[in-house]
């Protein structure tokens, strides 16, 4: 079918990350097990079918370079694991409107508006050929994140919402894309294996196993920008509901709980420490108390998310179906149109890969 032309908003350590990927796994075979990978081949798109053709960023020390330079320049918390050839597509002045947090301008190196412009991300879309804008963006970045969302309609490209702010999942967002015959999927990524998904497995495991849960919290903690940026509470709104809901929708009931962000610990760099509680009654009222720590390394655990979505993305473009696609947003993201449990939502992508399934 060709390729995928995608253009990312944000080349932090999540955007290291996908490009990084593309090129790491670029030569597997298509009946090759990729760990974060549903398949190689996806549909009719393998991996090395995502081509960059636009990156938009605030840092002064990334805009002008090569992509394939950026996304090691500083902050960059993503371990190199591949080198990346000249991809011959130029960072663009980003706006930066309430993508960077007065505390985050000296962490972003962020470009002084005073010496430069931000590019008009419409025009660049266009110029670029892009099918697929990929955001990720700050957590907080509303305003930010809703300019690119209005790029994208402007421009005639799909839209991957990856962070916290809700645009696939709120309908009247939804319905602007569907009317413009466009798809859209998010909100907010899901890791292949973050505090999310497991808390969410847990907390799936309990109900279908017939216990009563009655308190849970997850608390993370993480060194790297994302985490700093998330020192400010207000920037966090969003987030806590993301996170929240995502695991509460599988509950069924409202219970005491905190789910979100807790803490910057600079030492830890990439890697992400979360600790989730949970208490409840089994068989007979008896109490039963979960408490576990997983540690990850935070850039890499959501690129091979954010590839098939990527993919599934492009199969809607190329089958003409527009509006928010309920099945990768189900599988691949905290907060997405419609909730359901994770197997249920795999199997949801299986048939639309397949088209048996509309969105």
């Amino acid at each position: 079918m060709g390729e995928i032309r995608v253009a990312i908003s944000g080349i932090g350590g999540c955007g290291s990350a996908i490009v990084q990927g593309i090129y790491y796994y670029q030569n597997a075979k298509e009946d090759e097990f990729v760990p974060g990978l549903m398949h190689v081949k996806f549909g009719d798109y393998h991996i090395r079918d995502v081509k960059f053709v636009a990156a938009f960023d605030v840092n002064k020390e990334k805009i002008g370079k090569d992509l394939s330079e950026a996304i090691f320049a500083e902050p960059c918390y993503m371990a190199k694991i591949i080198e990346v050839p000249h991809l011959g597509v130029k960072v663009l002045p980003a706006p930066i409107l309430d993508g960077v947090a007065p505390h985050m301008v000296e962490e972003f190196r962020c470009y002084n508006p005073e010496e430069m412009e931000p590019v008009n991300v419409a025009e660049e879309l266009k110029k670029a050929k892009a099918d697929i804008l990929v955001n990720l963006i700050p957590v907080g970045s509303a305003e930010a994140t809703r300019i690119y969302a209005e790029a994208c309609l402007e421009a005639g490209c799909a839209f991957i919402n990856c962070i916290p702010e809700f645009i696939a999942s709120d309908e009247t967002w939804a319905k602007r894309f569907e009317k413009a015959g466009l798809p859209i999927a998010g909100d907010d990524i899901k890791s292949q294996l973050g505090a999310t998904i497991l808390h969410r497995t847990i907390a799936d495991l309990m109900r279908a196993r017939g216990l009563i849960i009655e308190e849970t919290y997850q608390l993370n903690i993480g060194g790297d920008s994302d985490f700093l940026n998330m020192t400010v509470e207000e920037r966090l709104s969003s987030k806590r509901i993301s996170k929240t809901e995502a695991v509460t929708s599988l509950i069924g009931k409202e219970i005491p709980t905190r789910i979100g962000p807790s803490d910057y610990v600079p030492f830890l760099g990439d890697q992400k420490i979360c600790y989730i509680y949970a208490r409840g009654r089994k068989f007979g009222d008896r109490p039963v108390r979960i408490d576990l720590k997983l540690s990850v390394e935070d850039s890499p655990n959501s690129a091979g998310v954010q590839i098939d979505a990527i993919r599934a993305t492009k199969i809607a473009l190329d089958r003409g179906v527009s509006g928010a696609l309920t099945s990768i947003s189900a599988y691949s993201f905290k907060h997405p149109p419609i909730q359901v449990p994770d197997h249920v939502a795999r199997q949801w992508v299986e048939e639309f890969i397949e088209g048996k399934r509309e969105r």
